[in-house]
């Protein structure tokens, strides 16, 4: 009996550390806010991430564009990712879809709007999101990155996550993102057993 005791402990301590593992992951990614209209988008152009106050700026200057051009999808775009970046989930959820039906192959969009989706609580859209951007994009790293994590912590669904991580790897084998991946694929297929 002691030994089954033992056995169930180590077994969630196990899965405790994958968990806070893939969760510390996912809190050090980060998301650079796009420059704000009229700006030079070069990439070797690199400065501090735009605080609160310059975000609500750009929010606005944003919105104003829109009113006259409806169908700017730059402005939509750049407008979804400054409400992404100041967690306006509903906001960034419309404006994502108005980019989206302009230019549904966008998968960058395409993810932003699914972890939107995770973050309102909707796992099964996100899950769809991610995966139609890697239809559209079969090199896209992020939107199997994102449908694992969804899979894993929010479904449940192990077999599910480790399809999508290996998707992963396959788009992107090599890298620090890929071997802490490759890692969690090796214990999460142990706890299948």
């Amino acid at each position: 009996m002691k030994k089954g005791i033992a056995f169930l402990f180590i077994t969630l301590a196990f899965v405790a550390g994958i968990v806070v593992g893939v969760v510390i992951t996912v809190f050090h990614e980060e998301k650079t806010p796009p420059p704000p209209v009229g700006m030079s988008s070069s990439p070797t152009e690199k400065g501090p991430a735009a605080s609160t106050p310059d975000l609500s700026k750009q929010i606005d200057t944003l919105k104003a564009i829109l009113k006259d051009d409806p169908k700017n999808l730059r402005a939509l775009v750049e407008l979804g990712n400054a409400y992404f970046d100041t967690n306006q989930v509903e906001q960034a959820i419309e404006i994502y879809t108005r980019a989206l039906a302009i230019d549904p192959r966008d998968a960058d969009v395409r993810t932003d709007l699914g972890i939107m989706y995770r973050k309102k609580g909707d796992f099964d859209r996100a899950v769809t999101e991610f995966k139609k951007a890697a239809e559209f994009d079969s090199k896209h790293v992020n939107s199997r990155y994102n449908l694992g994590i969804v899979l894993l912590h929010d479904k449940g669904d192990l077999k599910g996550a480790i399809q999508a991580w290996e998707d992963y790897l396959k788009a992107e084998p090599s890298g620090p993102r890929a071997d802490n991946i490759r890692a969690q694929i090796v214990k999460m297929k142990e706890m299948i057993k």
